[in-house]
């Protein structure tokens, strides 16, 4: 059964309030995925927190007009997922990865803000660090110095401690 002009409005709606704050959209086709495999995708994109979701492309392409995703309207063919997220990596991981393992969900394109990228854009994407991986390796290096200089700092008074126990070892060997 169809959805009535009202119920087309709030999915319009929805994906419009999603794609406002998304830094990228990952279409895929998923013709031929079972129920299973596609409920094992929603579940790792959740986990991932990236929107994910099967819908007429009709109802997308009103979404997107007038949004710097506009360009990816020519992209809209077929029976399309797609994967909106405020984290720039993360729908394009999910994506792929479930790729590699299942033949039928086929990556056909993605935007970020005012840049279409085709399959292989997706996948230098995909291939990037997470936004977490990239803040932990940052605080690792701003770390880095401060710990050394701790540890130089710690030096001090353990090298004044062994010098008087090797005193006092000397003077009871005397």
């Amino acid at each position: 059964m169809g959805l009535n002009l009202d119920d087309k409005k709030a999915v319009v709606a929805e994906v419009s309030a999603e794609l406002a704050k998304a830094q990228a959209v990952i279409v895929a086709e998923y013709r031929g995925l079972e129920v299973g495999q596609i409920t094992e995708l929603r579940a790792k994109a959740r986990a991932s927190g990236v929107y994910l979701r099967v819908l007429k492309n009709t109802l997308v392409r009103r979404a997107v007009a007038g949004t710097p995703f506009e360009g990816l309207a020519s992209s809209m063919v077929g029976p399309l997922i797609y994967g909106i997220s405020a984290d720039p990596v993360a729908p394009a991981k999910v994506l792929s990865e479930f790729a590699k393992s299942n033949d039928k969900l086929v990556v056909k394109a993605g935007a970020m803000p005012n840049y279409v990228m085709d399959v292989a854009g997706v996948k230098a994407l995909a291939s990037m660090p997470s936004r977490e991986e990239l803040l932990a390796t940052l605080l690792g290096t701003l770390q880095a110095p401060v710990a050394k200089f701790v540890r130089t700092l710690n030096e001090v008074p353990g090298k004044f401690v062994r010098t008087v126990a090797a005193l006092r070892d000397a003077k009871e060997a005397a």
